[in-house]
């Protein structure tokens, strides 16, 4: 049971949660408008990948932040950037410093989800840490269902404006109630009797790497989405980019994770397979349904409630009490949902399936990512020494914003080019729906038929999570790997 000010602190976490899952869902459900409104269609898959791009940054920062310090000095940093990112967005006139914007909420989102890892690894239990885990994802529930119908209205019937401008002050409210529960959480202790560190980058090291990964990342998106016509400076662009990208990440992961090697890197390199496959997929579900099938966006944004419910449902399976499946089959299991569910997203791109299926559909790439996710997180807390659970932290959430970052990028790239070919390929997506596309959705379905094999990678190195000494104390037999009480 989680009890007295530990659960006022779970209360504050989940309200945090909820706040940037209502900011996600809604930004999704009016992104169709916004961009083309801004004149920014072309360049609609920045409006995702950058906000991953900089939130790569803010994982690195905050890892060793919090390791340093605690979690109390990142929170706050992290809910003002992500505030005023916010209000940045919701003012801009024009799509580029939309862009910005979005920037700087990525930074402090990045921030704030490794300090909150932190916070529940510092405040919470490993017996209790799955059922946290559950908690958290449900926090995703009511801003699934309300939010993209209330982004819908808000961008058809008033102002795509109000999407941004009315969920950051609500940010620095919840923020002010949970901070004075995280005052008393300094830096972690080092495990008693554990051998003295070696290798660990400083946080100045740290800082310059993250900013390299996300330097690179964003040059190499820029250029992607300029690639056609072929021209040299977008392809230096995407070289250097791809370049930086290579020689700042390994250190900022554990040893053997680009190798998936057994036990935690496995676990990090998991997080980004499934990251790559869904959100990349996920960040054009809306734009397809709007465009393709010409839905109004409040529905289309319905597909991402489906595809949040079921993530809330596998978070929930995986923290019950008295689970005996081995987090490793858990892990492949959601990996084959999700390359299932990106794989089905096929059909209604060719009209061979209704549009409106699309909410079941993702419904079941949810429940993979729900399985699975949450999984990473009861398995990177518990494979990491408690003080080095923020940097690992950082690496997991590093290797989430990555994997999207690629998924986004190279399906917007895919999309930029072929909306280069065919520059018709829009409707008024402001209006209550927009024209069948002039490829007859031949481009959503490159993209979508690329990405579902990224989940079947997942289901692959899923199988490879399993240390090969078995789980930390594991009782018994290598049969009983998951507990409620984790790995």
């Amino acid at each position: 049971m989680i009890r007295g000010e530990l659960r006022v602190a779970l209360a504050g976490i989940v309200a945090l949660v909820t706040l940037v899952a209502f900011e996600a869902m809604a930004v999704s459900t009016a992104m169709p408008v916004v961009a083309d409104e801004l004149g920014g269609l072309r360049r609609y898959g920045l409006a995702f990948s950058l906000f991953l791009t900089a939130s790569l940054l803010g994982t690195v920062l905050a890892g060793g932040w919090a390791d340093a310090r605690g979690p109390r000095t990142p929170v706050v940093a992290g809910l003002l950037a992500f505030a005023g990112g916010l209000v940045l967005c919701g003012t801009a006139p024009t799509f580029t410093l939309l862009l910005l914007g979005r920037a700087v909420s990525g930074l402090g989102g990045g921030l704030l989800v490794v300090s909150l890892y932190a916070v529940v690894g510092a405040v919470f239990d490993e017996a209790v840490r799955p059922r946290v885990f559950a908690w958290i994802s449900s926090a995703w529930v009511v801003p699934a269902v309300v939010g993209p119908l209330a982004a819908g209205w808000l961008a058809t019937a008033w102002s795509w404006r109000a999407v941004f401008l009315l969920v950051a002050p609500l940010a620095v409210v919840v923020g002010a109630v949970l901070l004075p529960r995280l005052w008393h959480l300094g830096a972690p202790a080092a495990d008693p009797g554990a051998a003295p560190r070696q290798g660990l980058l400083s946080q100045r090291s740290r800082a310059l790497r993250g900013l390299g990964v996300a330097a690179g990342a964003g040059l190499a998106q820029a250029g992607a989405a300029e690639l056609v016509p072929l021209r040299l400076l977008p392809v230096v662009s995407v070289v250097v980019g791809v370049l930086a990208v290579v020689v700042a990440l390994p250190a900022l992961l554990p040893a053997g994770t680009l190798r998936a090697e057994r036990g935690l890197p496995s676990v990090i390199a998991v997080r980004g397979l499934m990251t790559a496959g869904f959100m990349g997929a996920e960040a054009y579900v809306p734009l397809m349904l709007v465009l393709e099938r010409g839905l109004p966006v409040t529905l289309a944004g319905l597909a991402l409630t489906g595809a949040a419910l079921g993530w809330t449902l596998g978070s929930a399976l995986q923290g019950r009490r008295g689970l005996r499946v081995d987090r490793s089959r858990l892990m492949a299991l959601g990996g084959l949902l999700v390359a299932g569910a990106v794989g089905l997203l096929v059909l209604p791109s060719l009209h061979l399936l209704p549009g409106l299926a699309v909410l079941g559909v993702w419904a079941l790439g949810g429940l993979g990512m729900g399985l699975t996710l949450s999984s990473t997180s009861v398995l990177t807390l518990s494979l990491s020494p408690a003080d080095l659970r923020g940097r690992h932290s950082a690496a997991l959430q590093l290797s989430d914003a990555l994997g999207a970052v690629v998924g986004i990028g190279v399906a917007g790239a895919v999309f930029a080019a072929r909306l280069g070919a065919a520059p018709d390929l829009h409707g008024d997506l402001a209006g209550a729906g927009g024209a069948p596309s002039a490829d007859g959705g031949a481009t959503f379905a490159l993209v979508f038929g690329g990405l579902s094999l990224v989940g079947l990678m997942a289901a692959a190195v899923a199988l490879r999570v399993r240390p090969a000494g078995g789980w930390p104390n594991e009782p018994g037999t290598a049969d009983r790997a998951a507990s409620v009480a984790g790995p």
